[in-house]
């Protein structure tokens, strides 16, 4: 099973939600339906960008690393690694 380290941005806001998922798209939805707490006063949220992981520790080994990133980081790393992906 694949897993998914995502960075999901608000369109709204300045505001940005790191996560893994097996299934983006279901949890895109849940973030967009207001299910889930935290993130339910910043959306809608799109998909900034998806990793694919082949396991679930790898996708929490980068989620953590990419939580313990800065704003501005965050951002580089966005820009840098969404070049020639799809999202």
């Amino acid at each position: 099973m694949k897993y998914y380290t995502y960075i999901f941005k608000s369109i709204n806001h300045d505001e940005y939600y790191i996560g893994q998922t097996n299934n983006i798209v279901n949890r895109l939805e849940r973030h967009n339906k207001g299910y889930e707490k935290y993130t339910s006063k910043y959306k809608p949220w799109e998909i900034a960008l998806k990793i694919e992981k082949n396991s679930r520790s790898e996708a929490i080994i980068l989620e953590r690393k990419l939580k313990n990133l800065g704003g501005k980081r965050l951002k580089q790393f966005i820009e840098k690694y969404s070049r020639g992906r799809e999202t």
